[in-house]
């Protein structure tokens, strides 16, 4: 019919199969990552002028390349200058690659509805229309190149003016942590992350910042945008991830705060103002950026647990953070919520939640899941490891976290590919499946009758 858009099968027909969008993310990271291990194999790449191992090189590509930051070694110390260099490349193209790729694939879902369909939605929900794709395009650019340019000057000056450091070195150093934080790829170039900077709060407030901006996806900031100059009512999409993202900092604020106050090792030995500030910046770093002012390995199990949480969820849509995603997370909990209510639909802010959002967030959070079970089974086999040390390690690596309890290094080679299979999965694979799922979509001619079966 004239003034629709191809049926989603008919799309699907119509393409190679590497022409289709999943696919083709997977492919071009996955070339990325080659051509990083082959960058980092080369002998100028190391400190020493030597070829780094195989693994080493993949395993860094990888890491960089889905933005995680997960390191089997030191990246100031092992990689030269140039080496730190593609590292730096390998992850702002991760983060600015895999936000750009998201955004247009989200817009090419929505070229694939119905017309009327998708002039609804965006009059409902202020989603973006495929005339934004230049809007969006340059609003990445802008934002990214303005926060990363920003962040680093201020870091360079506080290093140098504050911490006494040449201003060559401070220059790098506040370019490499300002980039490595907008991407939430968690690469730091000292070995103790920043830890050093644990007191000072002129470094880690503006790196707290950016991670957030990086973070909280491009749809929501372009909403935002919207809302500031024409004062656009928020999509249901851009409340559910604000509100929740603010309930998981305060969730992880408060409880490390409970857990970690007395602990000698992390918390327990600092002046109440710097409780404060570090446990804010482990909540925000929790959700996939992976900088950490406390040493990981000596927080509480409680802590452990929580952390669990904070990574596997993440951050928002469209971003450059990982897990199974804020909006995901809350739509669950407003499922769940319903359910006990005994209510027919989910509901937030006077809008529903439609049931193939519904749908979509349980199949996400359901092969998230096994994701993390199978990776963790895989990795008890290689190591004898405590259990909650390799949770703690897989879930970083399938949220592209980076955070460790300090075993990535001492795993075999075995263990370190299966932590490099499941970051590659865990960046990549959630916006291909969830875009796969809507481009799957489709209206059947038929329905089976219906029955209910016994839960619980």
């Amino acid at each position: 019919m004239p003034g629709q858009a191809a049926h989603p099968s008919v799309v699907r027909a119509g393409m190679k199969p590497l022409q289709h969008p999943t696919r083709l993310v997977a492919l071009v990271f996955a070339s990325a990552i080659g051509i990083g291990t082959l960058l980092l194999l080369m002998p100028a790449a190391s400190a020493r002028g030597e070829s780094a191992s195989l693994v080493t090189a993949l395993f860094t590509a990888i890491s960089a390349v889905c933005v995680t930051g997960l390191v089997v070694v030191d990246t100031g110390s092992y990689w030269s200058g140039w080496g730190q260099v593609v590292i730096l490349l390998l992850f702002q193209f991760g983060g600015f690659g895999m936000m750009t790729a998201a955004t247009l694939l989200g817009l090419m879902v929505n070229r694939s509805l119905r017309l009327r369909t998708r002039l609804v939605a965006q009059v409902e929900t202020h989603s973006l229309g495929m005339g934004d794709v230049a809007t969006i395009a340059r609003l990445v650019l802008i934002v990214t190149l303005a926060a990363e340019a920003l962040t680093a000057v201020w870091l360079a000056a506080r290093l140098h003016l504050g911490h006494a450091m040449p201003p060559a070195e401070a220059a790098w150093s506040g370019l490499f942590h300002a980039v490595s934080a907008f991407n939430n790829a968690g690469f730091s170039l000292h070995e103790d992350s920043l830890v050093r900077y644990g007191g000072d709060g002129w470094v880690l407030w503006p790196v707290m910042l950016t991670i957030v901006v990086g973070g909280i996806g491009f749809p929501v900031l372009h909403d935002l945008r919207a809302w500031l100059r024409e004062r656009r009512r928020l999509s249901l999409h851009s409340k559910l991830t604000l509100s929740g993202s603010a309930a998981l900092l305060l969730l992880g604020f408060a409880g490390l705060l409970l857990f970690e106050w007395g602990n000698p090792r992390t918390l327990g030995g600092l002046e109440p103002l710097h409780k404060l500030l570090a446990a804010a910046f482990a909540s925000v770093s929790a959700r996939t950026a992976g900088f950490n002012t406390l040493d990981i390995g000596t927080l509480s199990h409680e802590s452990w647990a929580l952390h669990y949480l904070l990574m596997f969820v993440g951050g928002g849509s469209g971003s450059t953070a990982g897990g199974v995603k804020v909006g995901t997370a809350v739509i669950l909990v407003l499922l769940v919520l319903a359910e006990i209510r005994g209510r027919a639909d989910s509901e937030a802010f006077g809008r529903r939640v439609s049931p193939q959002a519904q749908r979509q967030a349980v199949t996400v959070l359901v092969l998230g899941s096994a994701a993390v079970v199978l990776g963790t089974m895989v990795l008890l086999r290689f190591t004898e490891l405590p259990t909650d040390q390799i949770i703690f390690e897989v879930i970083s690596a399938f949220a592209t976290v980076g955070l460790s309890t300090g075993i990535t290094a001492s795993l075999p080679e075995s263990g370190q590919l299966t932590l490099g299979l499941l970051m590659f999965v865990g960046r990549v694979g959630t916006i291909t499946l969830a875009t796969s799922l809507a481009l799957g979509s489709r209206r059947l001619t038929y329905r089976y009758p219906e029955e209910h079966p016994v839960v619980g």
